[in-house]
């Protein structure tokens, strides 16, 4: 069995003792592949780095929402150009986070660069990956009338099913991470239960939001089999099918190939 983490931050400092090792692990259990993504013009550059020094390693760039202080049209070419090398496959983590910013022009100002961000999607015909929090009708507005013509995922999806519906309908996929393998994980097991297969990524967002049986400790991409695992249960398929399908909607979507 093969498997991808389609979305991590092994930049992350909390990886800088012991990075080789956590690659190793990763590639013991099936996990061959990874995506790191940036969310700042900084992280954005590392992951690049990182990507050109692992083999099976891949790279997003891109500003998140929560950090677009300062963002300018010098901050746009610097992810255009750090999006044209070689190994960097989409941009992202992009998008809206409504969950601290109530100010309404605020959030205007996250919509503005997530379109421009779009843009240079676009223009690299690259793939988007969208971070998306208690900003749901809004990021579906923008998907809907920017985005025509591009494709990508929902990261580390939290919508509704109505939601999810209607992204599949427009093509986007959604990404499932450890918050699945949580009791709390409310509407989250009927959404992937109802997904067709060729709608779901498999991530962990390492550090962040390790699955059951590690949750609370820090999360690394070999932890990936757990959510295929807890999504094959839920879905009545066998961890093997999931792989399947899972690896090749990555491979699809990112046009990542075993090196």
């Amino acid at each position: 069995m093969e498997f991808v983490d389609t979305h991590c931050h092994l930049n992350d400092e909390k990886f800088a003792e012991d990075l080789p090792a956590v690659v190793e692990r990763a590639q013991t259990v099936g996990v061959r592949r990874v995506i790191n993504f940036g969310d700042t013009l900084k992280s954005s550059a590392a992951v690049v780095e990182l990507a050109e020094n692992f083999a099976g390693m891949f790279a997003g760039v891109g500003v998140h929402p929560e950090e677009i202080s300062g963002f300018d049209k010098n901050s746009a070419a610097q992810i255009f150009e750090l999006a044209a090398r070689k190994k960097v496959v989409a941009i992202g983590e992009i998008g809206l986070d409504y969950y601290w910013e109530k100010d309404s022009d605020a959030r205007l100002l996250q919509q503005k660069i997530f379109i421009e961000q779009l843009d240079i999607a676009r223009q690299l015909d690259l793939p988007v990956c969208i971070h998306e929090r208690e900003a749901h009708g809004d990021a579906l507005k923008i998907l809907k009338t920017e985005a025509k013509g591009l494709r990508g995922v929902m990261h580390c999806y939290s919508g509704s099913l109505e939601m999810a519906r209607e992204l599949w309908k427009l093509g986007w996929l959604i990404g499932v991470d450890g918050p699945l393998t949580f009791k709390n994980s409310a509407k989250l097991p009927e959404i992937v239960k109802a997904a067709p297969r060729e709608m779901l990524l498999l991530e962990t967002d390492a550090p962040y939001l390790a699955p059951v049986p590690n949750r609370g400790r820090r999360n690394e991409p070999a932890y990936v089999v757990d959510v295929a695992r807890k999504l094959a249960e839920l879905r009545g398929e066998s961890l093997e099918t999931v792989a399947h399908y899972t690896t090749a909607n990555a491979e699809n979507l990112y046009e990542i190939r075993e090196e």
